[in-house]
């Protein structure tokens, strides 16, 4: 049975814009770069930029974050442009799920996801 996810790639066409986007504004912890591959920690989870072997994929990749609404500013005041401002995408039973989506560099879609409890 599949249950964890271990590395998540990333088509880029520019290597090194790509490592500082994700290094520098995006602020996840570099580990190491290849010729052609660059690698992150996102909290367990590697991800892999890569250069294109074929078409670019379709992936997108969802931050979750405690605090939507400061994450967003604490992005858009390192020159991130977000698509729309922290939204409310659905109401479930024990929390609500907040969505902000970004682009990379590149043109990769990224999200901020925030699952908010309600205050007891």
């Amino acid at each position: 049975m599949l249950s964890q996810l271990g590395q998540i790639a990333i088509t880029v066409d520019d290597l090194e814009q790509a490592v500082a986007f994700y290094r520098d504004t995006l602020q996840l912890p570099f580990l190491f770069q290849f010729p052609g591959l660059a690698f992150f920690n996102c909290g367990g989870v590697r991800l892999m930029l890569t250069r294109p072997e074929g078409s670019k994929g379709n992936s997108v990749l969802y931050f979750k974050v405690g605090d939507i609404h400061g994450q967003a500013e604490s992005l858009v005041s390192r020159g991130v442009k977000l698509e729309g401002a922290p939204h409310l995408v659905a109401k479930l039973p024990d929390h609500e799920l907040w969505m902000a989506f970004f682009r990379d560099p590149e043109g990769n879609l990224l999200a901020l996801m925030s699952e908010v409890r309600p205050s007891a």
